[in-house]
């Protein structure tokens, strides 16, 4: 299986980081049940950005949930040395990586890396870097990841020079390789970041901020119709 099987047109994948950790396994299965196939699960090292966030002794305890569920995890490392930690991703049940392009000296290495943890890989930019220098990056890859905000912590606003930054790299990639995008994404912006060319759109705080999930998380689905 790979992205082009997980991805239905266009997939909001929910970020587990803004979760409530106290009730973390009802609130897949909520989001599991309401339609939700994808779900993203931030890491942060405290090196490569400030905090320290959730790793893979979390993913293992989510992991046969998700997949019984019929979903998939697609695991943000936003980490120094990303392939040092390929292994236990895997082993902890992970489905896909991501690694930032400012963190990886040789990104052609990094991508062969995670395919022999049999695990399909993006290739994540930050806001200062140049949309040319991902997709450059991203050859081999399944997909480029667009930050529209500053990596790192949960709830920040969309920053709104991120769609023309959209625009430039779908110029830029080959066909069929799809654009994610991180940050501030909410029922306002949604439709725009999905025209300037992304198809899995990441939703932290516009679904998990809010009472009812299964309502959060379809308001931003129908916004995509």
């Amino acid at each position: 299986m790979s992205w082009d099987d997980w991805i239905r047109t266009v997939e909001v994948e929910p970020s587990l980081y803004a979760a409530d950790f106290a009730h973390l396994g009802e609130q897949i299965d909520v989001l599991l049940r309401s339609g939700a196939r994808v779900f993203h699960f931030d890491t942060g090292d405290g090196h490569f950005v400030p905090p320290v966030t959730i790793g893979p002794i979390v993913l293992e305890s989510i992991a046969d949930q998700i997949h019984e569920g019929g979903g998939v995890i697609d695991c943000h490392l936003m980490v120094d040395n990303p392939v040092h930690h390929f292994p236990q991703f895997a082993g902890a049940g992970g489905d896909s990586v991501t690694f930032h392009v400012e963190a990886a000296d040789d990104p052609a290495t990094v991508i062969r890396a995670a395919r022999e943890n049999e695990l399909q890989v993006g290739v994540a930019f930050n806001p200062q870097t140049e949309p040319a220098v991902a997709a450059a990056a991203a050859e081999g890859a399944d997909f480029v990841l667009c930050m529209s905000i500053n990596p790192g912590y949960s709830g920040q606003a969309f920053m709104p020079e991120a769609l023309e930054r959209i625009k430039a790299l779908r110029k830029l990639l080959p066909e069929g390789m799809h654009i994610q995008v991180d940050g501030g994404i909410g029922p306002d912006n949604a439709r725009e970041v999905y025209e300037a060319g992304a198809d899995l759109l990441v939703a932290g705080s516009a679904i998990f901020a809010r009472e009812d999930l299964s309502r959060a998380y379809s308001r931003l689905v129908q916004t995509l119709a």
